[in-house]
């Protein structure tokens, strides 16, 4: 992978996120691979329309990177053209199901949004997805919270449901042949590194990288880092 002139580079947000998610990315790929950030998550109401959406969107050959939500799709658009993705990027990410604790959860936060009363529970959610050592960064966590102030509860409700009703894709993972990277901070408690191990090990050839000192928000949380592994993984360095 070390032209960007005969294949897109697509980033893809995870649930109540967008551009935002992907500002050091944009920046630090942009002079060689140009990256688009999809916003398919924001369009459609399933994992597969999502899919089906970028798919018809990004024509020719793709380089997908998914972040939570974002790596989901992308193992789905992989899977129904896997022809078409020469590469994926997984960070933060899971090809589990929800399970019946998660999806009841999913159930209660969608039921808050509806009602309208959600204020609380994006409060409380950013000590869930950044790491305790990123608390007292109020500049980012304001990034985050204002992104997700963006999403709206009509989005939340749509992207959770979305969620709530994905299949478990973790049978399709070893039929992937295109170079996979797999990423996923340390203390994630969203997708805690055990779904990261797993799609490592199911995908052949899979590279699996941790972020020490890092939460669900490896973007966000550990730029240079994720800059330095993509641009390493984009080049076929190493």
């Amino acid at each position: 992978m070390s032209s960007a002139r005969d294949f897109s580079t697509v980033l893809l947000p995870g649930l109540a996120c967008d551009a935002e998610l992907w500002r050091d990315q944009l920046a630090a790929l942009g002079p060689r691979y140009a990256p688009r950030v999809a916003d398919v998550h924001t369009r459609a109401e399933t994992l597969a329309a999502m899919a089906e959406l970028l798919l018809a969107e990004h024509p020719g050959e793709l380089v997908l990177i998914g972040a939570s939500m974002g790596g989901r799709i992308a193992l789905e658009a992989a899977r129904r053209a896997p022809r078409r993705v020469r590469g994926l990027a997984l960070l933060g990410s899971t090809a589990r199901a929800d399970s019946d604790e998660m999806r009841a959860m999913r159930g209660q936060a969608v039921a808050e949004f509806e009602a309208g009363r959600g204020e609380a529970l994006l409060d409380a959610n950013v000590w869930f997805v950044f790491h305790r050592s990123a608390w007292d960064d109020e500049p980012l966590l304001d990034r985050y919270r204002a992104m997700v102030t963006r999403a709206g509860d009509a989005q939340l409700v749509r992207q959770n449901r979305a969620i709530m009703g994905a299949a478990d894709q973790r049978g399709a993972l070893p039929a992937i042949t295109c170079p996979t990277l797999v990423v996923c901070g340390e203390g994630d408690a969203v997708t805690p590194p055990e779904c990261s191990r797993e799609m490592a090990a199911a995908i052949p050839g899979a590279r699996l990288e941790w972020l020490p000192g890092c939460g669900h928000m490896p973007t966000m949380e550990k730029p240079a880092a994720v800059n330095a592994l993509l641009l390493d993984w984009l080049s076929g360095a190493g």
